[in-house]
């Protein structure tokens, strides 16, 4: 009758990755993808697979019930934010990995009051390699109009602190 294969499982799609630069920690999909972290970088396999740097990921959540991890990166304000699910499996180390850079990628974090409860947060993150420039993002509050000239007066001034804060 010939070989029978026991282990039936797809061999896994392993993300392609920039020169010098390899996997810390991984999870498989329920298809074989692998879903992998670098230190610069989470690298996901959807349909076409996308190399996302640390610094452009606004949250990534886990789902322990579901075991899926939602990824949500950083948008323009008024547009839809893209984001990602993926149902990992043994996925502790990446689960890791994920909260330590995107942690490690925030220079500087501040809420600014704008009016009332309502305000602003400006966030400075940078490749938690420490290369590259930090890239500077604005969070408002619903129902703040960043438009308003009010608004933009404080937002500015906020921003102007923190890059003399952290000489970016």
């Amino acid at each position: 009758m010939g070989l029978v294969r026991l282990d039936h499982r797809r061999k896994a799609r392993v993300p392609t990755l920039a020169r010098g630069e390899r996997l810390l920690a991984w999870a498989a999909t329920a298809d074989g993808a692998t879903v992998g972290g670098s230190r610069d970088a989470l690298h996901l396999p959807d349909p076409e697979p996308l190399r996302l740097p640390w610094e452009e990921i606004a949250t990534a959540e886990w789902d322990t019930d579901e075991s899926v991890l939602h990824v949500v990166e950083v948008g323009s304000y008024g547009e839809v934010r893209p984001e990602h699910l993926l149902r990992l499996t043994d996925a502790d180390r990446l689960l890791s990995l994920v909260r330590e850079r995107v942690t490690a990628s925030m220079v500087v974090q501040r809420h600014v009051p704008v009016r009332g409860r309502l305000g602003a947060r400006v966030l400075g993150r940078r490749a938690p390699s420490g290369r590259g420039p930090v890239a500077w993002f604005v969070e408002y509050d619903a129902g703040l109009d960043p438009d308003d000239p009010a608004v933009a007066t404080v937002v500015d001034e906020a921003l102007t602190l923190a890059r003399g804060d952290v000489g970016g």
